[in-house]
């Protein structure tokens, strides 16, 4: 550090030719030197709480400063410069200079200011009225800006032959401020009202307690408007225009859409505390997904049966929101040549256990339809997507069920068995369908069985819904079959498995899904199958700890899977179930080594 300020100090020798740049310079270096500190020192930059706080403390001193002066009779003493030892105060940001008490003044100036006739000392008044010599100036400078706003008798005005002047001044608006005061100041303020004998502005009251100051303060607050009006009860929550309501509902089904998030999105409607309103989600949702994707209008479909389900959504504001879009179909149907099936889609979901019967759905949305002759049209859809998910002949029963005819929705000059023929609806009709009639079933491949099956468990359709859909889409070869249980076992077991760390399983979905397993798993080779499905997942995801043993917890405790093909998969010697079979295996010791303690103690006694 020396060797710099000596290098600094040649430099300054032999290049400034300036001797007072030089001398300068030379004094920042020697302050430099001797540990010059800063006057503000070095803080950083400020966080937006500091700030807060520092204008919220700002702004608290001022009330202060602004309710001192309004009490200054009281608190500040009789000194002629506002105050004993007032000083001025330095805030930090400059120096402050101060006011000589001792400045002279000039004579001579009021010498020429009483020649030029400006002043008539005849009538010169220097302080408002009261006692005459200094003693009554100084009182009326001690009150400073407010120091005239007391009444004066009209007898004292008469007498000294001045007509009645307003008391007022420009800073009388300061008075009024104090409602504005913290609940702190405004405590001090009341109590300064206060005397020994218990009374209150002089008035006579009863001995002071917490709840007659409180009171008392509150009485004062409102005749003086000292402190701020108790405010109103909450009022309710207005109801939503149909504007705002629109902007919320499409906010919610784009949000639903993205992150296919069910319980959320049955959340968020339920938030809008608008039932009378809903018609306008329903109307919002389909005509925001009419020409989407099929996946996107089932979903849209599966949240408004689970709305209906819940009871969040009435059925007549679905009824109503879907009238306004049937009313229109006609118009539609020119730019959307697929129209009746995408609306199909979007309808097909309410069917499902929970939702609307269909003697009574398939009435409510022909209405509509059935002058513009289209109502045939949109129920033979609906029928068709049904037999996806269930067998045509159940379909049949719940048509026959409801009660439903084809002459009901169809024109008078239409002929029904020409209609249900070419729109392939037979099984309405009670009709057996025969050898020839009997719809083939695809072979689904593993990739798209195992597909099929995790959007069904994602969607969450009940165990009825899937197993209609297994015999809709599987023929008994296939249902029976180890790749079937196998794939239904890894889409269960997959869908429960939350993906943290480390991994979990969700004991409830498996309970769930008990009586769907045990349909499928009716044999030991079957459960030994599932077992085998489970290993495979294990060895896939790379052997998380625990997870399979919650998994046989509950497989066992459920009656889903029989002890004995526990053991024949512990045993099992398969060589196309060896791969990573030994650290699965030491994964569930612990459970193999519970189950066989019942047995140990039996054999015991």
């Amino acid at each position: 550090m020396d060797e710099y300020f000596n290098q600094m100090n040649k430099i300054i020798k032999e290049k400034m030719t300036s001797s007072r740049i030089r001398f300068m310079l030379q004094d920042v270096l020697d302050l430099r030197k001797n540990s010059w500190v800063p006057r503000r020192g070095d803080q950083g930059p400020k966080t937006i709480d500091q700030i807060h706080k520092e204008a919220e403390l700002e702004e608290h001193q001022e009330q202060i400063k602004v309710h001192q002066q309004l009490l200054s009779k009281k608190e500040r003493s009789h000194t002629p410069g506002g105050g004993p030892n007032s000083q001025p105060q330095d805030d930090g940001c400059g120096n402050t200079v101060p006011i000589s008490k001792d400045r002279p003044i000039d004579t001579n100036r009021l010498y020429k200011i009483i020649k030029s006739g400006g002043m008539d000392l005849n009538n010169l008044v220097l302080a408002p009225g009261g006692k005459a010599g200094c003693k009554g100036v100084w009182r009326s400078w001690e009150k400073g800006c407010s120091g005239g706003t007391e009444a004066k008798p009209a007898s004292a005005d008469q007498e000294s032959g001045r007509p009645a002047t307003s008391t007022l001044n420009h800073f009388s608006a300061l008075q009024q401020t104090s409602s504005l005061l913290s609940s702190s100041d405004t405590d001090h303020r009341d109590k300064d009202h206060f005397d020994r004998s218990g009374r209150v502005d002089g008035r006579e009251g009863s001995p002071i307690t917490k709840r007659s100051f409180s009171r008392e303060s509150q009485e004062r607050g409102g005749r003086s408007g000292e402190s701020a009006p108790t405010p109103p009860p909450s009022l309710p929550k207005p109801s939503l225009s149909e504007e705002e309501m629109e902007k919320k509902s499409k906010a919610i089904i784009d949000e639903y859409l993205h992150i296919t998030d069910l319980k959320e999105a049955l959340q968020c409607v339920a938030e809008l505390n608008s039932a009378s309103m809903l018609y306008v989600f329903v109307r919002q949702g389909l005509e925001s997904t009419l020409e989407r994707s099929t996946t996107v209008r089932e979903h849209l479909g599966l949240l408004l049966h689970q709305l209906v389900k819940v009871g969040t959504l009435p059925t007549e504001q679905y009824y109503k929101g879907l009238h306004e879009i049937l009313e229109v179909t006609e118009d539609m149907a020119i730019d959307i040549p697929y129209m009746w099936l995408y609306l199909a889609e979007l309808i097909t979901p309410m069917l499902h256990e929970g939702g609307i019967p269909m003697g009574q759905l398939f009435r409510e949305i022909s209405k509509p339809l059935v002058p513009l002759g289209k109502a045939g049209v949109l129920l033979a859809q609906i029928l068709q997507l049904l037999c996806k998910g269930m067998t045509p002949k159940k379909v049949g029963d719940l048509w026959i069920e409801a009660g439903l005819n084809w002459n009901d929705f169809l024109p008078e000059d239409k002929d029904v068995n020409k209609f249900v023929t070419e729109q392939k609806v037979e099984f309405t009709t009670g009709e057996e369908l025969g050898p020839k009639e009997v719809v083939k079933k695809q072979l689904l491949s593993g990739e798209e069985l195992s597909k099929q099956l995790d959007r069904l468990l994602q969607d969450k359709a009940d165990n009825k819904h899937i197993m209609d859909w297994v015999e809709a889409n599987l023929d008994e070869e296939q249902a029976a079959s180890n790749h079937f249980v196998r794939s239904l076992m890894a889409s269960v077991c997959g869908i429960a498995i939350i993906c943290e760390h480390p991994y979990k399983a969700i004991a409830e979905q498996i309970m769930v899904r008990a009586e769907l397993l045990q349909k499928y798993l009716n044999d030991e080779e079957k459960e030994l199958q599932a077992l085998y499905a489970l290993q495979a997942m294990m060895v896939h995801m790379e052997e998380p700890a625990n997870l399979l043993c919650m998994f046989f917890d509950t497989l066992y405790d459920e009656d889903i899977i029989k002890e004995e093909a526990f053991y024949k998969w512990e045993t099992s010697k398969d060589p196309a179930e060896q791969t990573g079979r030994g650290v699965v295996l030491k994964s569930v010791t612990a459970f193999f080594t519970w189950l066989r303690e019942p047995e140990e103690e039996s054999d015991k006694e």
